[in-house]
């Protein structure tokens, strides 16, 4: 029996997104097989693909010859959170942009195609939406032209329920409703006061609207812009590639009528070492945003 204690960078995973961790060239359907059969365990129990992991939990793997054979001494250079015949939802890191912007840059679209292609299931990859450069967390990519449409109509007609983590400057008390205009078109984002540090508060935002850069610049507008935004009122932030800015929830309607899917993006180094250097530690933190995991449990301001 093959013993893996879960660590602060899958708080929040799936577990079949955990076991794609460890078996990156393995068939699409084994991690989930590994899963239904009960060769994989959570916490010495059986559990689903879409189970989510905290901190510290335990995952046991039944050992087999096929299984070893699979098994990788490193992380894979894309960190899949949930992949189907139609998309594949990718945990972005900070600092990288979705497309080429300059010659020969590196990019999330032509790294997870490559990626795709290693894995022998190449595929051409088109985004369903987007992240700032910066900006870190879920990205969906669809495998297909027609899949991008489905999503991309989805986007369009009923937006994607998207929930954010951002570290912005000073105190705030008091969550709250931002709903100045930007670009003289109406815009709304909702935000609640997890937790202060030194000098800073966590939030957790939800963009009503989808408004270009719209949680930087709302959190602008009332002076907490998100620390290390430099184009939107903050300074330089050494502790991370980018803005303190995460994309942690998205909720998606399936296209065949069988539900939502929900998944969460595990908050980056960066992220978490700037919370513990301002103050918040890992206990206050995972416990803050686990509360956000069920959908009945996320209570921002309304009308």
């Amino acid at each position: 029996m093959l013993t893996y204690q879960i660590t602060q960078l899958d708080h929040c995973r799936r577990l079949e997104s955990f076991l794609r961790t460890l078996l990156p060239a393995a068939p699409a359907g084994y991690p989930r097989k590994l899963i239904k059969s009960g060769a994989a365990k959570l916490n010495n129990t059986i559990s689903t693909p879409d189970t989510l992991l905290s901190h510290q939990d335990t995952v046991t793997l039944k050992e087999s010859a096929t299984l070893t054979a699979l098994l990788s001494p490193s992380r894979p250079s894309l960190d899949i959170l949930y992949e189907d015949s139609l998309i594949a939802i990718i945990n972005k890191p900070a600092g990288l942009p979705m497309h080429r912007t300059a010659e020969l840059e590196h990019n999330l679209v032509e790294q997870a195609m490559a990626y795709m292609t290693w894995r022998g299931t190449p595929c051409k990859l088109y985004p369903v939406n987007r992240l700032d450069r910066g900006t870190s967390g879920a990205v969906i990519l669809a495998k297909s032209s027609s899949a991008a449409g489905i999503y991309g109509r989805q986007v369009k007609e009923t937006g994607l329920d998207k929930l954010y983590l951002a570290l912005a400057e000073g105190r705030m008390d008091e969550s709250g409703i931002i709903n100045q205009a930007l670009d003289g078109k109406e815009s709304e984002t909702r935000f609640s006061v997890l937790a202060n540090g030194e000098g800073c508060s966590l939030l957790a935002v939800v963009p009503i609207s989808g408004r270009m850069h719209q949680i930087r610049r709302h959190l602008e507008l009332i002076g907490h812009p998100v620390l290390g935004d430099r184009r939107y009122g903050s300074g330089d932030l050494p502790d991370m590639a980018g803005l303190a800015l995460h994309s942690f929830r998205t909720v998606l309607v399936r296209p065949d009528n069988t539900g939502t899917l929900a998944v969460c993006a595990p908050l980056p180094e960066g992220f978490l070492a700037c919370c513990e250097k301002r103050g918040i530690g890992q206990e206050c933190l995972f416990e803050r945003i686990g509360n956000l995991v069920p959908l009945q449990s996320l209570h921002l301001p309304s009308e």
